[in-house]
């Protein structure tokens, strides 16, 4: 289009749209809120479902069938991440034909889709009784959770939240297991602006929504991780997401 009209530049306001995009009003916030509340219903509806032998692809069917018949628009904004066993050590796993069995670790991760904005949640169960080492790294998870988003007001970093969160984990003794950033920036899409991470001197500010979601993962044994959906306010931060976040033990 320049090599046709010698006299016209463009220039790409990705980044001025960006920061616009992280200042959620007041109607964006509510959108978010309902987003969350849909997600968190349908996970509950969902979980008498889980018994052993059930699949993670299954489990993952039923949720997606929850979260439509508890409100979510049909376009969700991801499909849903359901990883047991050896499989929950791997942050990004899809959902496979393994079978669910006794002593699993469950990590689902979620969400729904309200006026176009979304929630992006995830709790970790365990399938019956655990090992001792799994309860721990499930406790520690919580509290760096709680601990990123205590660390959450206006005025703050998005880097200080990230180490909020990581130093948790460290001072636990299992820094290099937990492999990822804290969070990312939600709204209309699953990952944009801002991103809680290590390096990032992004000065957080009202209306900006993003997840804060620690993790530990074991490779090859289990992983855990705990997230939720959080907003900046003028004098602190609302969290949106209210399940519990200690291992939930699911019956067999």
């Amino acid at each position: 289009m320049e090599e046709a009209s010698n006299q016209t530049r463009f220039v790409s306001a990705e980044q001025v749209v960006a920061t616009l995009r992280m200042h959620k009003d007041a109607s964006e916030a509510s959108a978010i809120r309902t987003a969350v509340h849909i997600a968190q219903d349908a996970l509950e509806a969902s979980l008498p479902a889980v018994r052993l032998g059930m699949t993670e692809r299954e489990f993952a069917a039923e949720l997606t069938l929850q979260l439509l018949r508890h409100g979510s628009d049909p376009a969700m904004p991801f499909s849903p991440i359901v990883s047991s066993g050896p499989n929950s050590a791997n942050p990004h796993a899809s959902p496979s034909d393994r079978p669910f069995k006794p002593g699993d670790l469950l990590v689902v991760d979620w969400g729904a889709a309200h006026l176009g904005y979304i929630s992006d949640l995830t709790r970790t169960f365990a399938i019956g009784e655990v090992e001792s080492e799994f309860k721990h790294i499930a406790q520690l998870t919580s509290q760096a959770n709680a601990a990123g988003r205590e660390a959450c007001r206006p005025g703050v970093t998005a880097e200080s939240v990230d180490q909020s969160a990581r130093g948790v984990i460290e001072a636990g003794g299992y820094g290099k297991f937990f492999f990822h950033r804290t969070g990312h920036g939600i709204g209309m899409e699953g990952h944009e602006e801002p991103y809680i991470r290590a390096g990032n001197r992004l000065v957080l500010e009202p209306g900006m929504s993003f997840t804060v979601e620690p993790g530990i993962y074991l490779p090859g044994r289990g992983g855990v991780r705990v997230e939720d959906n959080v907003i900046i306010t003028v004098d602190g931060a609302e969290c949106f997401s209210n399940l519990p976040r200690q291992l939930r033990i699911l019956p067999l």
